[in-house]
């Protein structure tokens, strides 16, 4: 008998601050690009091919400068700016290639194996949007 892993996700201040519940036996899976060292730090692993490509992350990033130079607040001129470049698309179509979509069966394989595994970013979701949630609805879906 097969007992499946839940599948969660998060942010990095979260962790930190002791703001998110996950059960002790969570595998903390970082999902950044570029992960700095305090952010390694703070997980068990990263996996930086589930990281939006640097080119879309730059595409986005610099929308989002402009917006803020346009009185726009930063969450605001994130939001903007993921609609703006596309974000969302062009992020769940960058999962369907190779070393995204081998690292997102690894991930179900785990999953179905019975680890518990929480996806972990920088961005607050209350407030801004986030691949993590998008990488998340895509495996639950494939669940």
């Amino acid at each position: 008998m097969t007992t499946e892993g839940t599948l969660s996700d998060t942010y990095l201040a979260a962790i930190q601050h002791d703001l998110v519940e996950l059960p002790a036996s969570t595998t903390l899976v970082g999902v950044v690009r570029k992960p700095t060292r305090w952010f390694s730090g703070a997980v068990d692993e990263n996996v930086a091919a589930l990281g939006p490509p640097t080119d879309l992350l730059s595409e986005t990033k610099t929308r989002q400068e402009e917006l803020k130079l346009q009185g726009f607040c930063d969450e605001e001129a994130h939001n903007a700016a993921w609609e703006a470049c596309g974000f969302e698309s062009s992020y769940r179509e960058y999962l369907t290639t190779d070393e995204p979509s081998a690292a997102m069966q690894e991930l179900r394989s785990r999953l179905e194996s019975g680890e518990n595994i929480a996806l972990v970013c920088f961005e607050n979701t209350a407030k801004k949007r986030c691949h993590r949630t998008l990488l998340r609805e895509e495996l639950d879906a494939s669940q």
